[in-house]
């Protein structure tokens, strides 16, 4: 499988403050050791010193030994920790494991949901956390978008484009959006102003790429839409599928900066493990199985063995039908698996042509 080392051009955070990282992570690890609390939200640290330790990370995995955390009891010792998108990707990535087969269980308040898979331990964290946690090896693998790989300069292993998100499976784009009255055009109408985004890298980078100067860009802890009209802004970076909520908030776009798309991502060392590596291509393989089946769907129906020629003309080019004979000479069952749509005109198509017993079934997984 072809694989992308993705390394950006944004300066990587290795310089964060320990105390920080420390505040970041504790609560997983309060989790991880707390007697009755393990994954509860109610664990977290009472105060600053739950430090970091550099030889047992946030998940529990102890690295000067082969022992077995504590959410990971019952499952293989080498199997691969993977990141779980929490927040706007976590609905649709249950629902696209459950498509794969492997069907997730999410208890209130706990971030360690169940999968029936004896080789993959699952971990709820932000989207935006995920690429810096695979990167420094607290995972071994998970799901995020590109726009978080590229703000958080994380060197990863970017083993598979997933091509689905929270409404649609068009990219997401993160734009540059004023209010529809702003006299605002272009980008470069913006020099000297306050942006309010939450891919503050990415913005910086963006306008100085364009040699737009004196742009200060601040961090937007969310309603970022309402901030576009506060005085003193001159615009805002946020995020949109579809644009409805920029539209609903009387903004228009004035650039897009980024545009992202689902990826899943491996750490580098786990990567190059044999056993992970197969764990986390067949995971690949599974989902991208799940999203390229989502809109297919499968045909089957009895056709008079005169008809199959005519029938094979009228499928797409590459789709070859099975055909199996019947008792009945003059009849054979044909199935082929197309498009949602294509099913559709198919099925008055062959009913005309002396078909019955036609079926249509959803398909779960389709792997080229």
């Amino acid at each position: 499988m072809a694989t992308i080392l993705a390394r950006c051009a944004f300066p990587i955070r290795r310089s964060e403050p320990p105390a920080r990282r420390m505040r970041r992570s504790a609560a997983f690890s309060r989790a991880m050791y707390a007697p009755g609390n393990m994954g509860n939200e109610s664990a977290a640290p009472t105060s600053d010193t739950d430090a970091w330790n550099p030889i047992v990370d946030p998940l529990g995995l102890d690295f000067t030994s082969n022992a077995v955390p504590a959410v990971m009891k019952g499952k293989d010792p080498q199997c691969v920790r993977f990141g779980f998108p929490k927040g706007s990707l976590q609905k649709s990535t249950e629902e696209l494991f459950a498509r794969a087969g492997l069907p997730v269980k999410v208890k209130d308040r706990n971030y360690f949901p169940t999968v029936e898979d004896d080789g993959v331990s699952l971990v709820l964290f932000r989207s935006q956390e995920i690429p810096r946690y695979v990167a420094d090896g607290v995972l071994d693998a998970g799901i995020c978008g590109r726009d978080w790989i590229v703000e958080n300069g994380s060197d990863v292993v970017e083993v598979a484009e997933l091509k689905y998100s929270k409404a649609t499976s068009n990219p997401a784009r993160w734009v540059v959006a004023v209010p529809e009255d702003s006299p605002v055009e272009t980008a470069q109408d913006l020099e000297g102003t306050l942006i309010a985004s939450e891919l503050v890298h990415t913005t910086e980078r963006f306008f100085l790429d364009r040699g737009i100067q004196g742009v200060k860009v601040e961090y937007s802890w969310g309603a970022t839409e309402v901030k576009a009209s506060l005085p003193g802004v001159g615009a805002i970076v946020d995020i949109t599928e579809t644009g409805s909520s920029l539209r609903a908030n009387k903004l228009r776009e004035v650039a897009t900066i980024l545009e992202s798309t689902t990826r899943l991502i491996a750490n580098e060392d786990a990567w190059k493990d044999p056993i992970k590596r197969a764990r986390i291509e067949d995971l690949a393989l599974l989902l991208q199985g799940a999203i390229d089946g989502k809109k297919k769907v499968g045909l089957k129906m009895n056709l008079p063995t005169a008809s199959v020629p005519e029938l094979s003309a009228k499928l797409p080019s590459e789709k070859s039908p099975t055909v199996s004979p019947l008792l009945d000479e003059d009849y054979c069952a044909v199935e082929v698996v197309v498009d949602e749509g294509t099913a559709k005109d198919l099925v008055p198509l062959v009913r005309r042509m002396g078909a019955t017993g036609i079926v249509t079934y959803p398909i779960n997984l389709s792997i080229h």
